[in-house]
């Protein structure tokens, strides 16, 4: 069955990504206003700031900070390369400390003409490589399986029992999962890894958006919620079976969404997540 209606906005959260137009010192305010609770800031909305005063930015205007996105891409073809990755990640838990934000999303990468199994491989090692340093930091790591039609390039992690096998290989309570209903509403056995993920106590994030079809665009044309084809109340009913009880994360690219006004947005953001998330 799916879950019931959503009633308020205690548990909506907005990636600054999904109003990209914007600054962080336009969204912040904006959001809070609105009556969004969290955000989760992603890398590029803090370059050239100072970090720890954003993050009070940020708590002054009463907001969450969900998490920092994103962290990953740990696959290469050489030593030196794959150093740099984790020399690149430790860096963002840095940031994610300065911040205030408790995880950070791991976009984990894939490297093209290289095995799936050996960048799996690699993925597991980087992480393992930072997990100390978060731990020091206190910021968990939230592994985000990415739609297959991405696993060449972008991620060779790309369903929820993948990830969970990484989880039980490296077998730390700073290491989870992101699950982005755009990634795996396709999967048959969603339901089942998400109740799974939810015992083993690593389902760390729920991200929604909708999948639009026909697309234009693999990446940047995802869909307000409503204008696809996920079933989005019912896989968020299974991550509540499974003891979420975490942000709804409204993750959307859209050059569709960003040319257009992105206040009146916000307001249609905030109408479809109560009316089909």
């Amino acid at each position: 069955m799916p879950a019931a209606a959503l009633t308020d906005f205690s548990r909506l959260c907005i990636h600054t990504i999904t109003t990209k137009p914007w600054s962080l010192d336009e969204a912040v305010p904006r959001y809070a206003a609105a009556g969004v609770k969290g955000i989760t800031v992603w890398r590029q909305a803090l370059e050239g700031r100072d970090v720890t005063a954003s993050g009070r930015l940020i708590r002054d205007h009463g907001l969450s900070i969900v998490s920092l996105c994103r962290g990953g891409f740990f696959p290469a073809l050489g030593a030196a390369d794959r150093a740099k990755a984790i020399d690149e990640n430790r860096r963002c838990i840095d940031e994610a400390a300065a911040l205030g934000a408790p995880m950070i999303v791991l976009v984990c990468g894939a490297v093209p003409g290289q095995s799936l199994v050996e960048s799996r491989r690699q993925i597991t090692a980087g992480i393992a490589a930072v997990l100390p340093h978060a731990q020091a930091a206190g910021v968990k790591l939230a592994i985000e399986p990415l739609h297959p039609m991405y696993a060449n390039d972008r991620s060779a992690v790309n369903t929820m029992s993948q990830a969970r096998a990484m989880c039980r290989e490296l077998a730390s309570p700073y290491v989870g999962i992101a699950a982005d209903v755009y990634h795996l509403w396709w999967d048959d056995t969603l339901e089942t890894e998400l109740k799974a993920s939810g015992r083993e106590g690593t389902l760390f994030a729920f991200h929604i958006c909708d999948w639009r079809t026909p697309t234009t665009d693999f990446l940047n044309d995802r869909g307000l919620m409503g204008e696809g084809c996920i079933p989005i109340r019912q896989i968020r009913g299974w991550a509540e079976e499974a003891g979420f009880r975490g942000f709804n994360e409204i993750e959307i690219f859209s050059n569709r969404l960003w040319s257009g006004d992105q206040a009146q947005f916000l307001e249609n953001i905030k109408a479809a997540y109560l009316n089909y998330s």
